[in-house]
């Protein structure tokens, strides 16, 4: 495995593996990340290696798509076990560029993917998926993938991103994969180091939500887009510490919003989408309101 931090070593590396494999149709599978890995990401990382010939990991914090009050400074790194956690999953190539590689003067150009952009995620944090979109555009120039691996635990920026690949002609396919959780059913994210302990009981209320919907989907007491909502905000409720900052059905991938009205049985287009802030530390989670996606009781 090749630790690599230009994009010239990158791309004399991709060439060399891409000779040596032979092939024009050998496969490239990025799995970018901002590092600090846990298990979610290595389930990406095992995804990219059952289909692809060469698996290329990016770690690089992107301080474009975080706001002036968000946690760029104090992201959790730990470049030594994420290196550990690639070699351990397969990985050929990990690519940890600097913010001074991937942006060598002042950016003046944004990739901007709209409507998706506006709701959830994209209304609380105005700019972030700019910040994604340019960034996830710029690797993809950069490693020339033909498979990109996402998870859907921000099922917004899957959406987002797949909207730019066909608006732009982009020759990747992205690959959504299962969200990861703990035993007891909280969504794995980087951001859960943040958590107190108490903080950390708390947010199983997420999972805890989102199970009931679904739940009072598949039993008929929930039939309308304004059940869902009720469903979700009195389970947060119960969590003294929980401030929310949306709990959503939406369509997917369209991200078009129900009325209150809308009927939800018997369809298997839907998102349900919460973002719940712990302290300081905003936790994200979802669930598809379709057979293939069941929240297990925990």
């Amino acid at each position: 495995m090749k630790v690599l931090r230009t994009i010239a070593e990158l791309r004399q590396e991709l060439s060399l593996k891409r000779q040596a494999i032979r092939s024009s149709a050998s496969v490239v599978g990025l799995v970018p990340t901002m590092g600090y890995l846990h298990q979610g990401h290595a389930s990406l990382m095992q995804a990219a290696r059952q289909q692809s010939d060469i698996v290329v990991l990016s770690i690089f914090v992107n301080p474009i798509q975080f706001g002036p009050n968000e946690d760029f400074d104090s992201y959790p790194r730990d470049e030594a076990r994420d290196v550990e956690t690639a070699r351990s999953q397969g990985v050929d190539i990990v690519f940890i560029p600097s913010v001074e590689e991937m942006y060598p003067q002042a950016t003046q150009t944004t990739v901007s993917v709209s409507k998706l952009t506006e709701r959830l995620c994209g209304a609380s944090r105005p700019g972030h998926f700019d910040g994604v979109t340019t960034v996830v555009s710029k690797l993809f120039n950069i490693v020339q993938p033909q498979r990109a691996f996402f998870g859907m635990k921000d099922a917004q920026q899957v959406a987002v991103i797949q909207q730019m690949v066909n608006d732009l002609n982009m020759p990747v396919e992205i690959v959504p994969c299962p969200i990861v959780r703990e035993e007891d059913g909280l969504a794995l994210s980087s951001r859960n180091v943040y958590l107190n302990p108490e903080q950390r009981t708390q947010a199983l209320v997420l999972s805890k939500a989102l199970r009931a919907a679904q739940e009072a989907t598949d039993t008929g007491v929930a039939t309308t887009a304004a059940d869902i909502r009720r469903i979700l905000r009195e389970h947060i409720a119960t969590s003294p510490l929980a401030v929310i900052d949306y709990a959503e059905i939406q369509a997917f991938p369209s991200l078009e919003p129900l009325t209150d009205q809308e009927e939800v049985q018997g369809r298997d287009d839907l998102l349900i989408a919460l973002a719940v802030k712990f302290g300081k530390t905003r936790l994200i989670d979802n669930i598809r309101l379709q057979k293939s996606e069941v929240l297990s009781h925990v």
